[in-house]
This record gives C-alpha cells, structure tokens and sequence, in this order.
C-alpha cells in the first residue's frame, strides 16, 4: 500500500472506533462526507483491499506495445542513428508508420539508454529583432562548409538563402568552395522563381565587397568610390539593396538554418545514400520543400514584396561576369587565356584601342560588347610563341616534332636531332679575331 492508502486506514479504523466522526474524516482526508461514507462501506465489506486502486497491477489500454517499443529501439541504433528525438518521431511517422509522441519516443530511449546526441546549449538572452513585415523584403544570404556527406565524398558548401518574414528557404544548392558563381545560380534561380527582392543581408566575405584594405586605384579615386565586385554589380543592375550585418547573432535566422540543416539533412543525405554533389542537390531539392511546409511561417503583412523584371530583361545579360578590356591594335581582346578577334559591323570597321565589356556567362560562354552593343567575333590566330615547335634550352636547340634532318656528308639523322648553337663554335687559327693586334699611327 502506498503512503495515502495506509493513511486513509488509519483513519477509517479510528472511525470505526467512534474517534472520529466522518465530518472529521473528510476534512482530515481532503474527501468530500460522501465519499467517506463510500470508503468505509468498502472496507467493511472488502477489508483494507478496498483501499487499493482498482488499476494496480493491470497494463494500461493505452500502454504501448513492446513488439513496438523493441521496433523504435531497433531503428534508432541502426536506420535512424544520429537523427534527433524530434526527426526522428517524425521519420517513424512518414515512413515506418508509427504514430508515437516526441515524448513517448524519448522516454523509450531514455529507458534504453539512448540519450540525444544533441547537446543543449545555455540560453543567450539577446533583444529579439522583429521579422520583416513582407515576404521579399530582406533575403539573408550565406554558405555553410560541412562535412554533409559524413566522409562518404568530398566536403562541401551549402549556398542558400532564407526570407526573414516567413523562414521559407527559396532556393539553396551544394557547391564544392563558396564562390560567386554559386551565388549566382543562387540569386537567378530565386528571380526565376519569385522575382527581385528588395535586399539581401549578407556578411563581409570578398565576394559581396572589397576589402578596405587594399588601396584605391586612379580610376576609383577619379570616380570617388570604390569599385563594386562582380556580385555587388549584380545586385546594383537588379536595383537590390545590400545590408552588411557585422555579426553572426545579427544573422541568426540563417545561422540557426545551418543548424537545422547539419542535423536533419545530414540524416536525409545519410539515409539516400548519397556520395557526390549532384545526388545531394537532388535530395535538397525534396528536403527544401520539406522544410517550408514543416518550418515556415505566415508574414504579418500578406502578399508578396518581390519585384517582377522589366520587360525585356534577359537573364544572361545580367547574370554574368563583366569585365573591361582595350582592344589591341590588331583587333584583337586578351581574356585570360583566350584571344577574341573582333570583326568589322556596319557601325565600325575598326576597333583599335577601344574599350569593350567582356561578358563570361555561367556556362563560360564570351561576348564582347560595345557601348551596348554585341560584336561579332571568332577566336583569333594563335601567336608567334604558341606555332613555335621549338625550345632553346642551354644553347641548344631542341626539334620537338621528329623530323629528318641532313647532316653534311649524305647522313641523315631520324628522330629528334640535337644541332649545336652558332654561338658556340669556335673561329678557326687564321680568322681574323685570331691575327695580332696592330696599332696604326698616323705621323701626317
């Protein structure tokens, strides 16, 4: 018997005594006069049996099965090892159909001794900055380099945004560095999709803005700015405001993506199986639309802020990269490894030591324009250094393709022939140089 039911016999006896009356019972007990009288009436009858509740020793209607018990203990060493208690209440309910509570699931494990991986951090009391009232209004960019497929490929970087309003994430994709391409992609495919947003809450990586550090150049000190990179320019030709936060707490809302993301991607990349990067973009796709339907939240302000490009607006004119060369005297623009040659138009025949805009789309494809204007163009010759076969090397010359070369005498040498350079051979006994040195004096 327990404390309370060993007390309630003391009483009752002290009642069946006449010590007490059952006013005093009640009050003593905490029962109401009419339950006392219900208990007595047991205990005659049934003795101190009567004083047990009725349900000890019988399996609650609503005890979970232990076929089930030993099922979730099963999947959560071996399928499902790593998730956390809440994805992984989640994934028994998706996909093995089993419909448990968050705190049932965790008292089964902690039963088992299976205790969460995750640790909980102390709370950090901050002042809690109020969401965007809109959809659109601030997207907050930023990559996260992690170990995504648990060293079964390479790491990798998750490039993504999240809209500050709603939470929702319009698009993220798996790139192997962080690099202005992959914020690109990211930036066309969010305009594709939903439009311009107003502006973006990003940090001070090189690839929004240029460091202070590095000193101005003459056309920037002419011009009394600085040069914009080439994702500054992007954001200024789709009028989209860029916000430099100075912290990560001021980010908090993509820092604690990256947090979700390390956790329950990182078991939904486990569980596919997946070993490179175009199989885990396959996954996020799925994953993404997960999220915002687990995750996202209603904007105070209904609609949507995103702006809808001006007619006319060609995606590969904007999402490039942009550079300016001069033409050279020969028609000819240097990129990099490439020599473009520029052709004559109706407008001009010649382009000599202009300055042109060299385009290098996301597909690495070059255009070269001209006051706006696209030029014809084709791969110009090679030069004088890329058709020389040839290699001077310590005085000697080296043939590099086999050829036949003839040796005085009749012989004829295959393959690759070594001659020996002019520079060396020395003059013969009665050459000139070898004659003495005569000193001319003219006595006039």
């Amino acid at each position: 018997m327990s404390i309370r039911e060993q007390k309630r016999l003391m009483i009752l006896n002290r009642v069946e005594a006449g010590g007490l009356t059952y006013t005093m019972a009640a009050g003593l007990l905490g029962l109401s006069l009419r339950q006392i009288k219900r208990l007595r009436a047991a205990y005659r009858k049934e003795g101190a049996a009567a004083l047990v509740h009725g349900n000890r020793g019988r399996t609650s209607w609503r005890a979970i099965e232990e076929s089930i018990r030993r099922r979730v203990v099963e999947l959560a060493e071996t399928v499902y090892a790593g998730c956390n208690q809440q994805h992984f209440t989640e994934l028994l309910a998706e996909r093995e159909g089993i419909m448990l509570s968050r705190s049932s699931v965790r008292r089964i494990l902690l039963w088992n001794g299976i205790k969460s991986h995750r640790k909980r951090r102390a709370p950090k009391h901050r002042r809690r900055r109020e969401r965007y009232p809109q959809e659109g209004m601030l997207l907050q960019i930023d990559g996260s380099r992690h170990d995504w497929l648990e060293g079964r490929g390479p790491w990798l970087t998750l490039i993504g945004a999240i809209d500050d309003a709603t939470g929702k994430v319009p698009h993220a994709l798996f790139r192997y560095q962080e690099d202005a391409q992959g914020y690109f992609l990211l930036l066309r495919r969010i305009v594709a999709r939903h439009g311009i947003p107003i502006a973006v809450y990003r940090d001070g990586h090189g690839i929004f803005e240029r460091s202070r550090r590095e000193p101005e150049t003459r056309e920037e000190q002419l011009e009394g700015k600085r040069t914009p990179t080439q994702f500054g320019r992007l954001l200024e030709e789709l009028g989209t405001d860029s916000l430099h936060s100075h912290s990560p707490q001021a980010r908090g809302r993509i820092e604690r993506l990256w947090g979700t993301f390390q956790d329950r991607l990182v078991s939904e990349l486990r569980l596919a199986g997946v070993r490179t990067i175009d199989e885990a973009n396959q996954v996020l796709n799925g994953f993404l639309a997960y999220y915002n339907r687990r995750f996202a939240v209603s904007a105070s302000q209904p609609g949507s802020a995103y702006r809808r490009p001006e007619e006319g607006f060609v995606p590969a004119h904007v999402f490039c990269f942009k550079y300016y060369r001069t033409v050279g005297a020969d028609n000819v623009v240097p990129f990099g490894e490439h020599r473009i040659q520029l052709l004559p138009t109706n407008n001009r025949t010649n382009y000599a030591r202009a300055r042109v805009e060299v385009h290098e789309g996301m597909d690495g494809s070059i255009a070269v324009y001209y006051q706006g204007n696209c030029l014809v163009t084709k791969p110009a010759p090679p030069e004088a250094p890329v058709l020389r076969a040839r290699n001077i090397h310590r005085g000697v010359s080296v043939i590099a393709n086999p050829i036949k070369v003839t040796i005085p005498g009749g012989k004829i040498a295959h393959g690759s022939a070594q001659l020996k350079s002019p520079f060396k051979r020395k003059p013969s006994p009665d050459h000139p140089w070898r004659r003495p040195f005569k000193i001319h004096i003219d006595r006039g």
